[in-house]
């Protein structure tokens, strides 16, 4: 019996029934988990990450695509200091964020209350709001261009009917070209975070208003102390997208005035996009591309920060 005993303390373990089993069957579930991940990760890796890591090496390098990248260190970014495109690139972008984004955010939030309510035909209107999105962004520019004409625009023809005697030239005028631009851009966005916020405003339980109806609150107070602290998750996941957006706008105003006239809608993607493209200079536009991402990451972390801070109390 001690030797029996003794055997069994010094032989190995056997595996319960079934654990072999188990085993396979998680192996198996991992395999068709991979089978469902490679393909899109294989697509994302391929014609998204390895150009982004291509692009941080890039920005310390000097390439044109005929020779080989050579090492040039913080050459690029010192030439940035110095060039002054790239310094009417990153006021004019700047300019555009800070007009883009209080005026998309203000519009959305008043649609989204107005189309909030019990309206006849609310779908109807929503969808309208919602549409300009989805369109064509050249068909958006063309239109929004010809709306801007400085001669012939019915834009121009309805503030001289108000009785303003010289109005914008508007794309054609190097100071409201890109207020022209932020006012298309704002009308073509606001329809899309309007759904943003209707999702959220039909979150608001409706008893926070009964109880601050009962309390004396008027439409006033009711906005200011209860939709817009339930609307803070809503309100800061639509600042950071249109802070991104506006960082990164390049289509639109490729569309409606190439950068100009001269360069005052010269913003920083559409300066990457030149430097890259169209003069070769890859290693100089990956640097540009490089700066940029660092700004739009601060400024997103910087919010993040606020954000926490301001749950935090």
């Amino acid at each position: 019996m001690v030797d029996a005993a003794a055997q069994r303390r010094h032989s190995p373990p056997v595996a319960p029934p079934g654990s072999t089993a188990r085993r396979r069957r998680a192996r198996r579930d991992t395999l068709v988990g991979w089978s469902f991940i490679l393909p899109n990760f294989a697509g994302f890796a391929l014609f998204t990450l390895v150009p982004v890591i291509a692009a941080f090496a890039l920005a310390f390098m000097e390439w044109d695509s005929y020779r080989a990248p050579e090492w040039v260190g913080l050459d690029n970014f010192a030439e940035m200091l110095e060039d002054e495109n790239v310094r009417v690139a990153l006021t004019n972008t700047l300019f555009y964020a800070a007009g883009h984004i209080p005026l998309t955010l203000v519009a959305a939030l008043g649609l989204a209350i107005v189309l909030n309510g019990r309206l006849r035909g609310v779908g109807f209107f929503r969808t309208a709001a919602f549409f300009p999105y989805v369109t064509s962004l050249v068909a958006v520019a063309v239109v929004w261009n010809m709306l801007f004409n400085p001669t012939a625009g019915p834009v121009n023809q309805f503030l001289g009917a108000l009785g303003v005697a010289d109005p914008p030239g508007w794309v054609a005028d190097t100071d409201w070209a890109m207020p022209a631009v932020i006012i298309t851009s704002v009308w073509r966005d606001m329809g899309y975070y309007m759904v943003l916020y209707l999702a959220g405003l039909q979150a608001v339980p409706e008893e926070y208003y009964e109880a601050a109806r009962v309390d004396g609150a008027n439409a006033w107070d009711r906005f200011r102390h209860v939709t817009l602290p339930c609307l803070r998750p809503t309100t800061f996941f639509v600042l950071v997208m249109l802070t991104i957006q506006s960082f990164k706008v390049l289509d639109l105003i490729v569309v409606m005035t190439d950068g100009g006239p001269g360069r005052s809608t010269l913003v920083l993607a559409q300066l990457v996009y030149r430097e890259g493209i169209t003069e070769g200079h890859f290693g100089y536009s990956s640097a540009i591309a490089l700066v940029l991402f660092a700004i739009v990451l601060t400024v997103t972390v910087a919010q993040f920060r606020l954000n926490e801070r301001r749950n935090a109390r």
